[in-house]
């Protein structure tokens, strides 16, 4: 098998250092591996496959190696000054800020969704957004078949998606400490506040989830709108998706549907309290959909409760993904 040289960029973060876990775990074929963060972070030591790597600083004779894939999660202006850089050097990017999702030439991929998209990737190939990506990948074989008329979707959102500083917030205000991070405590609430406010009274999150799906579905006629919620949960999204479809279904088919579909996962036996849970999602790759039925208050629709761990599915294991599929073409 052949194998490749990588480079991770913002290795020492929460995701760089699941990127590393994950390419571990799926045994993926690495010869060279350069692990590259910022001036604070130089000459730390991760550990891949029981051997220990120093983590470099990064710079623009970083990428000046035989490097064949580069994983970047430092951050959307360390994404637009690098991610060049390393292209122009015939390094493919896979980048998980959001400094190239909407760019008309860079392909927004989910593995699950539209692997296809990976065909046209001009050196820069980018991650969705860590809740786009769990919602997205049960609307696509739904969209296929029933046609998304609108998206109602409501997120709930762990504190890892705001990295180390979310987690401390929520574990210090749990002991009654004062939160830095976060514009309120989070302890005991709920902000419905996720990135910055701007004109039009959404938050950039919301805009993003909106934006994204419609360019990963190739489908811009789609209508959509969200509200996403910072909660007191440590790792894994959730959120509640209301769909409202052109065709009419039966609920028996949209099991099916998302039962044969990839990635997914169906919990739902309301009976015996089965349905997708933060807790049982954490750790895991799968997107766990439960509480299906229909929505009786308008003409074909359909109700959602989706899960899945942002830090993994969400950001990590996706861009594995997507290396994987990368290493297939070439």
């Amino acid at each position: 098998m052949k194998k490749f040289n990588v480079a991770i960029v913002g290795a020492t973060g929460m995701v760089g250092r699941a990127f590393l876990k994950i390419l571990e775990e799926r045994k993926f074929p690495i010869n060279n591996l350069y692990l590259y963060a910022s001036a604070k972070s130089r000459n730390k030591k991760l550990k891949y496959e029981n051997k220990e790597y120093i983590v470099e600083e990064l710079k623009n004779s970083s990428f000046n190696r035989d490097i064949d894939i580069a994983l970047f999660s430092a951050g959307g202006e360390i994404s637009k000054k690098y991610a060049p850089i390393a292209k122009e050097k015939g390094v493919i990017v896979i980048d998980n800020s959001s400094a190239w999702r909407m760019d008309k030439d860079v392909p927004l991929i989910i593995p699950e969704v539209n692997p296809q998209d990976i065909t046209w990737h001009n050196g820069i190939i980018s991650n969705p957004n860590c809740s786009t990506i769990q919602v997205v990948v049960p609307l696509k074989p739904l969209h296929d078949t029933y046609k998304i008329k609108r998206v109602v979707c409501s997120t709930y959102q762990a504190v890892s998606g705001s990295g180390v500083g979310g987690i401390n917030d929520l574990e210090n205000g749990m002991k009654g400490l004062e939160h830095t991070k976060y514009p309120h405590p989070i302890a005991y609430n709920c902000l419905p506040h996720i990135d910055i406010f701007m004109e039009n009274g959404y938050t950039k999150e919301e805009r993003k989830m909106i934006e994204e799906t419609k360019k990963i579905l190739n489908d811009y006629t789609l209508k959509i709108t969200t509200t996403t919620v910072r909660v007191p949960v440590k790792n894994c999204h959730s959120a509640s998706v209301n769909i409202e479809f052109e065709r009419s279904f039966e609920i028996d088919d949209i099991f099916k549907i998302l039962n044969e579909s990839k990635g997914i996962i169906v919990q739902d036996d309301v009976k015996n309290n089965i349905y997708p849970m933060p807790l049982t999602a954490d750790g895991t790759d799968q997107v766990y959909v439960g509480r299906i039925r229909r929505d009786f208050s308008v003409e074909n629709g359909l109700n959602l409760w989706v899960v899945a761990d942002n830090i993994r599915k969400g950001a990590a294991t996706n861009a594995v993904q997507i290396a994987e599929l990368i290493t297939k073409k070439l």
